[in-house]
Formats: structure tokens, sequence, C-alpha cells
């Protein structure tokens, strides 16, 4: 995966670092719902069903609202990719930053742009019409960890697991932040993860196929 392309290490782990600073931006703003990590929301939509005699019909609505928006966010990114092969990262970047920065602009209601964006990030680093580089996803990369430490204690290969771990390490120092900024900027906040994105798109230009 982050093998493949020695190249995409920084700019992924960045990336990883706006994600994990816009969820927990949004993960503030929402009241307790994230807007990437879809597998926890699943989780809590599956509790909030088996738990018919709470009051329930507001979060299952907020829950499945937001795993539809990331599910469409990734669609988006993807259409994207397939209708520029050459500048379909660089464009998806800027999606993603026109809706965290139409969040910033536009207050709370627009939050569950957030969603879309974070889908949409993930289509960022695809090979052979497959996301090879999931940047808000963090489960999986525990996974690729766990897989190549085994790999490197049975002899096979040495430092395979150190890009997953950058990539979560990064993830984990930007909810860091974002959990610090929103006390203090509440969704202005974002105009940092905007900045941020913005770099990565200048970034993801220079690293565009010539051919």
């Amino acid at each position: 995966m982050i093998r493949s392309d020695r190249r995409s290490w920084p700019l992924a782990i960045w990336l990883a670092l706006l994600c994990g600073y816009v969820d927990a931006v949004g993960f503030q703003q929402l009241g307790g719902y994230y807007v990437s990590f879809m597998s926890g929301n699943g989780t809590m939509l599956a509790v909030r069903l088996a738990a018919p005699r709470e009051a329930v019909s507001g979060a299952v609505a907020v829950l499945a609202m937001l795993l539809g928006l990331f599910v469409a966010g990734v669609m988006a990114g993807t259409l994207i990719r397939l209708a520029l092969p050459r500048l379909g990262q660089v464009a998806v970047l800027l999606l993603v930053a026109l809706l965290l920065g139409g969040v910033a602009l536009l207050g709370g209601w627009a939050a569950p742009a957030m969603v879309l964006a974070m889908g949409a990030a993930n289509a960022t680093f695809e090979r052979d019409g497959e996301v090879s580089i999931g940047v808000t996803y963090m489960t999986g990369t525990l996974v690729k960890i766990g897989q190549h430490l085994a790999h490197t204690v049975a002899g096979r290969e040495r430092w395979a697991w150190l890009p997953y771990l950058l990539l979560w390490a990064g993830f984990l120092l930007g909810a860091g932040l974002g959990a610090l900024a929103f006390p203090l900027w509440g969704l202005g906040s974002l105009l940092a993860a905007v900045a941020g994105v913005l770099g990565a798109a200048v970034a993801a230009w220079r690293l565009r196929p010539t051919a």
C-alpha cells in the first residue's frame, strides 16, 4: 500500500494529521458524533437501534445521515479521480478545502459538509481503482502495523511497519490539535485545516503524473 509509492508517504501522513484535526473539531461541534470515524458511528447506530425503549429516533437519523454523507463524499472524490486521471488528486483536495472552508465561514448548520470532505479525502490516494492509502480509517492502519511487525519478527522485512505507524501518529497528533483549537476558535479553527489541505494540493500538483 504505502510502500508502493514512497513519494506519497509525507503527503499521506500530512493528510492523516489534517483529517484527525477535522475529526476532533467535528466531534466537539456535533456533540459526540464523528465526521471521519464511520466505524464508531456505525457501532453507535447499531446500539441505538438495539435499544428501542430509549428516545433514539433523533440520534438514529443523525447517524444515518452522517454515514450517507460520508459515502457520498467518497463517491464524489472517486468520480473526480475517474474524470481527471492526471489532476484528480489535486481536484479532490481542492474539493475538500472548499467544503471545509464553507463550514468555517457559514457556521454550524453547514457542519455536515465536514463529513462529505472526509469521505472525499479518502479518494486522494488510489491505485487500480481502489483506495491505496486510507487517511481517515485508522483501524485498518493499526492492523497493517501489527501485520508488518509480525513480518519483522519473522525476519521477512524490517521497516515496512514504519509508514503505517507514522500515518496513525499523524492522525492522533491532528486530533489532539483539533481538540485544543475548537474551544478557542470554534468552527473557525477549520481555516487552519483549509490552509493545510491547500498546501497538500500544491504538493499533489508537484507529484502529479507527467504522462
